[in-house]
């Protein structure tokens, strides 16, 4: 098992959850954040860390249609280990539904 970033991440990318990884999974794209699969040790501090939670395990139904978008993303985004700025709309962003159809960008972040 690991763990999944998915579409409420998308807009608000807050980060928290880079700040506690262990072992620097996460991947940044220009408006949301991607953990990859084969680099994380499935240790779970991330999950409680973001406020909108956009972190679940891969096992979570909610999870599924993430899975594959989280592995090939993070293959093609620059890794971040260190939490960056936080978009200055991030809350007009929570909550709303339907994000990646809409909002998803698959152009890279800064990275770290």
């Amino acid at each position: 098992m690991t763990y999944v970033v998915n579409e409420a991440c998308i807009k608000c990318k807050l980060q928290d959850c880079v700040e506690v990884c262990p072992v620097d999974c996460f991947y940044e794209g220009e408006n949301m954040l991607v953990i990859n699969p084969d680099e994380c040790i499935d240790c779970g501090v991330c999950e409680p860390e973001c406020p909108v939670e956009a972190i679940l395990p891969d096992s979570d139904d909610a999870s599924q249609a993430f899975v594959a978008m989280n592995a090939e993303f993070s293959k093609k985004w620059p890794n971040i280990n260190h939490k960056g700025e936080v978009p200055a709309d991030e809350a007009a962003f929570r909550g709303v539904k339907d994000k990646y159809k809409k909002y998803f960008s698959p152009k890279p972040g800064q990275g770290s």
